[in-house]
């Protein structure tokens, strides 16, 4: 299929891009390059432009016979979300509603969207299913949870088609190194347990280490990102085939805490990798940890290298050979 990839140009989005092309599929990158990167793309075609720009996206729709979307563009930090608010609101949400409408016009009805576990809030209950209870604690959440029902509504009343894919903690990088994760600023674990390897930072802060888990600190559930890139192949092809719309979880069903991941990564590089302990976070749940059956029951997927393991060692690899990102190649 010829497949519209907005935010392609991203951490997750390019790893979207080339499992795409690996499956056989035409992908087709839209992307502002406000925080991607223009060499992650490959050789996909890029264009730049912003899914608000409806006339702009409703070209490429018709210049590339698009027949999916998968919308991977927005703002990420949880933190900024609730400093700025309306800016998240305006990116989030309003952009994917613009897309969206241009869709309908368009006739694609088939949408893979890139949500996230911060839809749940504090779960309940660990592992968490996709019918547990939606209470985002922050913006971030909501600003995906609003085009999450947005998308339901539409899926009962039109031919439109989608899967919310809710992500817990997309870590890792593409085995063969050239592509991987470049936020600025970051703010995931992994890379920056690996920067802290290179000397980049002084230390790791770990936030709260009296948490009621193995070893006091947070529990959460690593998943690969070239296992989220290809679930969402799957998705696209499910819906593809008819198959029903809904949300559905993306993690290992598996927890590691924030010393696990130090411990892994003092392994797997070699580094000593200090620590500094600093006072909890609000609202940080102790673990958060999916239950990732439904995908599997529905369209067949399961993490395949999500183990810590595969995921650290990715990641060094990726951030060894790019101390400075995709800045410097």
């Amino acid at each position: 299929m010829n497949v519209l990839v907005t935010g392609g140009a991203g951490y997750i989005g390019s790893h979207a891009v080339k499992a795409l092309a690996e499956a056989g599929h035409i992908p087709v990158v839209l992307d502002t390059l406000e925080h991607g990167h223009a060499k992650a793309v490959g050789d996909a075609e890029l264009i730049l432009g912003n899914v608000l720009d409806h006339e702009l996206v409703a070209r490429v729709c018709r210049q590339f016979a698009i027949e999916a979307v998968m919308h991977f563009a927005a703002y990420i930090e949880v933190g900024e979300s609730m400093a700025v608010p309306m800016k998240y609101y305006a990116n989030n949400t309003m952009s994917a509603l613009s897309l969206l409408k241009t869709m309908q016009e368009s006739g694609i009805e088939r949408f893979v969207f890139s949500s996230t576990a911060a839809v749940y809030g504090q779960p309940d209950a660990i592992p968490v299913p996709e019918d547990a209870p939606t209470r985002p604690v922050n913006v971030y959440g909501h600003s995906k949870l609003l085009v999450e029902q947005t998308c339901s509504w539409l899926a009962r009343h039109t031919p439109f088609r989608y899967a919310a894919l809710r992500y817990f903690n997309a870590s890792g990088a593409h085995a063969d190194g050239v592509i991987g994760e470049d936020h600025r600023p970051e703010s995931h674990l992994i890379p920056l347990v690996l920067r802290t390897a290179l000397g980049k930072r002084e230390a790791v802060h770990i936030f709260g280490d009296d948490y009621d888990t193995s070893d006091g600190t947070c529990v959460r559930d690593y998943i690969h990102v070239w296992d989220l890139a290809k679930a969402h192949i799957r998705a696209m092809e499910y819906l593809a085939d008819g198959g029903e719309s809904g949300a559905f979880n993306l993690g290992t069903g598996n927890g590691y805490s924030v010393m696990e991941i130090v411990e892994c990564a003092r392994r797997v590089s070699g580094a000593p990798i200090p620590v500094k302990v600093m006072p909890r976070r609000a609202g940080d749940p102790a673990s958060l940890v999916a239950d990732p059956g439904r995908a599997e029951r529905v369209f067949g997927w399961r993490a395949e290298c999500s183990d810590l393991g595969s995921i650290v060692g990715s990641a060094w690899k990726w951030q060894s050979a790019h101390p400075d990102g995709y800045s410097l190649d």
